[in-house]
């Protein structure tokens, strides 16, 4: 039973969830249907749905699955320009709720996807979901394999303020703080100001600051870790 595929599908407005909520159904364009059998889907809600966003809240078993359009489904909606379209209706007995949702707590853009029921109920967070290793874990492990010990997340007090650094390493003659950018989290201009000001903080306190891309790391891995070496055999 734990390991029924579940597709993860996106619920593209507020509607959609008070549908599923209420009636029970889902639907996908037949266009886009994946063609991997399924037993369950569940539900991430997008950033419109501001607090509740961001995150898979709640699944449901399939009952049923037929090929209807549009015109059908949502008969309110007649001039739709996709009106004569075929979706398939997912219906669904009950809608469970996760104990402890899903956060995409490092954005990453979320489509049709597949999972287990097992990885569905026991994962934090979307990376965990998909069994992707976040950035600074790529890195880590990579560090590693170079006989290079790193401290996770680790914290710096700064009066009232509290700066997390995803990497540390303590040489004999340095402090490296190593920083991994989620491409999306560290693209606007509120966070870029935030991260200036914590490099800023940290290299008048003597910190060596490395920031690393998620692109870097994914792409050139190699080459990251030379960087960080670098500096690593500076200090020691």
């Amino acid at each position: 039973m734990s390991n029924k595929n579940v597709l993860v599908g996106v619920l593209k407005s507020k509607r959609d969830l008070d549908i599923l909520l209420h009636d029970h159904w889902y639907r996908i364009p037949v266009a886009f249907a994946p063609k991997k059998k399924f037993s369950y889907v569940a539900f991430y809600q997008p950033e419109l749905f501001d607090k509740e966003g961001k995150q898979i809240k709640y699944f449901a078993r399939v009952i049923s699955i037929k090929r209807i359009k549009r015109s059908v489904l949502l008969p309110h909606e007649l001039k739709h320009q996709k009106s004569n379209d075929y979706y398939l209706k997912i219906k669904f007995r009950k809608i469970e709720q996760l104990e402890s949702p899903i956060k995409n707590i490092i954005p990453r853009r979320i489509s049709f996807g597949f999972t287990s029921l097992k990885d569905l109920e026991s994962s934090r967070n979307i990376l965990e979901l998909y069994h992707v290793p976040a950035t600074e874990k790529i890195i880590e492990r990579g560090l590693r394999s170079e006989g290079i010990k790193t401290i996770k997340e680790f914290t710096i007090i700064n009066g009232k303020k509290r700066y997390r650094v995803d990497l540390v390493i303590l040489c004999k003659k340095g402090k490296i703080a190593i920083e991994c950018d989620n491409d999306k989290a560290h693209n606007n201009k509120k966070q870029k100001e935030k991260d200036k000001a914590k490099d800023l903080f940290l290299r008048r306190h003597s910190w060596k600051v490395i920031r690393l891309s998620e692109k870097e790391i994914i792409e050139n891995l190699d080459q990251s870790i030379l960087k960080i070496k670098k500096y690593y055999t500076k200090f020691n």
